[in-house]
């Protein structure tokens, strides 16, 4: 599945870095995340000051609207996919955003318990847009695996084998 077959709606926020709004806006049917994009020569970034105030502003908004807000962290000078992609903690865990905190990794906690991005801990961009493209109807969903279970159960009952004794229970 391409992000072309579903794709997102994404707005840059006016007024970019206004609190609890990100930096992106990304839109779709079922999904919506506010990103709040980060940029650094080094693999880990502390927050504090300005950023640390974004952070809270974005998992208050995050928690008071019901959505997963996510970080975008580039590590500048890497080739390929410099991009890592982690969520905030929220209460988000209705449907789909459930299925999703489980795959994208939440910002790591330094030793004092506060957030920080390491970029050597997130999800590579194309792992992040290959989760949410995902059809819904593919082979590996959950709805997939129950009907192969049911088709399973179904194909047992309708053979209805005698079970013979083993030969240690024969007299």
């Amino acid at each position: 599945m391409q992000v072309v077959d579903r794709p997102f709606l994404v707005v840059r926020a006016a007024g970019s870095g206004m609190e609890g709004s990100g930096d992106l806006l990304a839109l779709r049917g079922d999904l919506c995340f506010p990103i709040e994009v980060k940029s650094c020569k080094t693999s880990k970034l502390y927050l504090s000051g300005r950023t640390w105030i974004q952070y809270e502003a974005m998992r208050d908004e995050g928690i008071r609207c019901q959505l997963m807000p996510l970080y975008a962290y580039r590590l500048k000078g890497v080739r390929g996919d410099s991009w890592r992609i982690f969520r905030v903690e929220t209460n988000a865990t209705a449907g789909r955003m459930n299925l999703l905190k489980r795959r994208i990794p939440a910002l790591p906690l330094t030793r004092n318990g506060k957030p920080f991005l390491d970029w050597e801990q997130g999800l590579p961009l194309h792992k992040f847009i290959a989760v949410v493209c995902r059809n819904s109807n593919a082979k590996d969903s959950i709805q997939a695996l129950e009907q192969r279970v049911k088709e399973f159960n179904r194909i047992i009952e309708d053979q209805d084998l005698p079970i013979s004794p083993a030969l240690t229970d024969r007299v």
